[in-house]
């Protein structure tokens, strides 16, 4: 093939690859204004996380993190449409496009921010030991871990700090809360780690058969999580949540389910 016969062949190829890298540039950019089009901002949460996502009694879906994404919608002019969905599979359906942002107490890590953008803070917690009524006073710390069977939620940031902090600590992974707390207070674990604003939750629902040992340690601040490549989203995802703050909104859905402000 001569080189008169490259030069076209060069320059369409040049031309469909410049047409693909602004479609996908478009694509990575449009997904605010695919929200905006739909008129909804598909939110991922489990739903079975109380008291930040729940069913009331008559089937709702209620919480802390619930009316949080209807305010957050609101600020940005669209609906908030919820998509119940497992932990382990939550960032994975976020990455896919399934979801357009997860608001599920997502702790921002460096780990994390590899694969997906957060917003700014919108709570800030810490990790919680959970034992049965009693046990208190044996363990109440993280090192007392050790050589106890632990209770965490699969593929949670729990999960990881257990196994980075306390090799020796026997870790028994969860799928939900109840089958944790169950088997915590039957004996067949001897603590259960979570969000010292779950923990608080838990024990208040227990009937006085567990508590929280000790002080909560590790800070982690919770974000909203948004795939990476939308910066648009991003902006007015920080934009409306910034808004939520200033005008007290954000304090008052905390007061509402806390009592406190859990925000800052």
């Amino acid at each position: 093939m001569t080189l008169f016969r490259l030069r076209p062949l060069f320059a369409a190829a040049c031309v469909l690859l410049a047409s693909s890298l602004a479609i996908d540039a478009a694509s990575a950019a449009d997904r605010l204004d695919e929200v905006k089009s739909r008129g909804a901002l598909v939110v991922g949460l489990e739903g079975t996380y109380p008291p930040f996502s729940f069913q009331d009694e008559s089937g709702n879906l209620v919480g802390f993190e619930v009316d949080l994404s209807k305010a957050l919608a609101d600020k940005m002019g669209v609906k908030a449409q919820f998509q119940p969905t497992k932990w382990d599979g939550i960032l994975a359906a976020l990455q896919s496009g399934r979801l357009d942002v997860v608001v599920n107490q997502v702790t921002i890590t460096d780990e994390r921010k590899k694969t997906i953008s957060f917003s700014d803070p919108y709570t800030v917690s810490g990790i919680q030991i959970i034992v049965r009524k009693g046990e208190e006073s044996k363990i109440n710390k993280p090192d007392d871990l050790q050589g106890k069977a632990v209770g965490v939620g699969l593929g949670t940031n729990y999960e990881q700090w257990l196994r980075q902090n306390e090799p020796k600590a026997e870790v028994r992974t969860y799928d939900d809360d109840p089958t944790k707390i169950s088997d915590l207070v039957s004996g067949r674990i001897d603590a259960v780690l979570n969000d010292r604003l779950v923990a608080a939750d838990l024990v208040k629902k227990s009937g006085g058969t567990i508590v929280g040992a000790g002080e909560p340690f590790s800070k982690q601040e919770a974000g909203i999580a948004i795939a990476k490549g939308n910066p648009e989203l991003l902006a007015a995802v920080n934009k409306a949540l910034g808004e939520l703050r200033q005008d007290g909104t954000l304090a008052e859905i905390s007061d509402k389910w806390f009592g406190t402000d859990v925000t800052k």
